[in-house]
C-alpha cells in the first residue's frame, strides 16, 4: 500500500516520493518471492466458492423449472428432434430426470438459447500413487443402474455444488466414490498445496446428446490414504441422496459401480 502523503501543495517543498523507486521496489520484491509461494498464493485465490451465479451464463439468471416435464417442454423446441429421445435409452448416456435434478440441485445450468448450453464445475481430483511418483488414479469405466456400462478413463471427478470450493468439493468427491476403502477423517485426504489449475472445455455433452456442454473443470493433485494396489472397484454412495423428490430420483440413472486402476501420468486423460 502506498504511504498517505498530507499537506501537499505546489508550493511545498517537500519532495514527492519516488514513484519509479517504489514500482522499481515492488518488481524486485516479485521476483524474490519463490515459484512455490507464488503458485501457492494462485492456489489460495482460486478455490473461491461456486455460485448459482457463477454456474449461469454471465449476465443471466438461471433457470428453474418446476417439474421434469416442465424442462421436457422447454427443450424440444431448442434441441435436435432426436436428441431428447436418446436420453437414457442409448447406453451410457442420462435420462431428463438426471438433467433435472442437476439443476434443481444447483448443479448444472442452462441459458436460454438454441440450442441451450448446459455449464457445469467440475471437481478433478488427481490421486498420486503414494508407491510411484509417475502413476495417478483414473477411473476406466462405470456400471450404471440400466445395467449399460459407460467408458471415462479420467481422474476422479465430480460435479461441484453451489457453494463449495475446490477442497471442500474434493473431500465430498472421495467419500462418495472411494469412501468404502477411504478412512473416515480429514486427514485421509491431502491436497497438493500449489497444485490447483482450471481450464474450460466445450463439447456436446456425452451424458446428453445433442445438448452443447461448457465444462469448468478445477483440478488439484492429492494423496489419498487406504487405496489398494492395482485394479479395483467401488460402489456409488451419496448420489441423488439429498434430493427431496425421491419419484424422480427412482427414475434417474445413477452410477452402481466405479472401477479403478493406476496409470503413468502421460497416458492419464488430465
Amino acid at each position: 500500500m502506498f504511504p498517505v502523503i498530507n499537506n501537499i501543495s505546489s508550493s511545498s517543498s517537500t519532495p514527492f516520493p519516488d514513484i519509479f523507486f517504489l514500482a522499481a521496489l515492488s518488481l524486485h520484491l516479485l521476483i524474490k518471492t519463490p515459484s512455490s509461494t507464488r503458485r501457492c498464493r494462485l492456489f489460495l485465490r482460486n478455490t473461491t466458492p461456486v455460485t448459482s451465479a457463477s454456474m449461469a451464463s454471465r449476465g443471466s439468471k438461471p433457470l428453474h423449472f418446476p417439474s421434469p416435464k416442465s424442462l421436457s417442454d422447454w427443450l424440444k423446441p431448442r434441441l435436435p428432434s432426436d436428441s431428447l429421445s436418446a436420453w437414457g435409452l442409448s447406453p451410457g448416456t442420462k435420462n431428463l430426470h438426471n438433467l433435472w435434478l442437476e439443476l434443481s440441485q444447483g448443479e448444472t445450468s442452462l441459458n436460454d438459447s438454441s440450442p441451450p448450453i448446459r455449464t457445469v464445475h467440475v471437481a478433478t481430483i488427481r490421486i498420486l500413487s503414494p508407491t510411484n511418483a509417475t502413476e495417478i488414479l483414473i477411473e476406466s469405466h462405470q456400471e450404471l443402474s440400466d445395467g449399460s456400462v459407460r467408458q471415462r478413463r479420467r481422474p476422479l471427478s465430480e460435479k461441484m455444488k453451489p457453494g463449495e470450493g475446490i477442497e471442500e468439493a474434493a473431500r465430498r468427491a472421495v467419500r462418495e466414490e472411494l469412501g468404502s476403502l477411504v478412512p473416515d477423517n480429514d486427514e485421509s485426504v491431502r491436497i497438493l498445496p500449489g497444485s490447483y489449475w482450471e481450464r474450460v472445455e466445450e463439447r456436446v455433452s456425452a451424458s446428453y446428446p445433442g445438448l452443447p456442454a461448457r465444462y469448468v473443470l478445477h483440478s488439484v493433485d492429492a494423496w489419498v490414504d487406504g487405496l489398494p494396489h492395482g485394479e479395483f472397484s467401488t460402489e456409488e454412495r451419496g448420489e441423488y441422496e439429498d434430493t427431496e423428490d425421491v419419484r424422480v430420483a427412482d427414475r434417474a440413472v445413477f452410477v452402481k459401480k466405479h472401477y479403478w486402476k493406476w496409470v503413468t501420468a502421460d497416458d492419464s486423460a488430465v
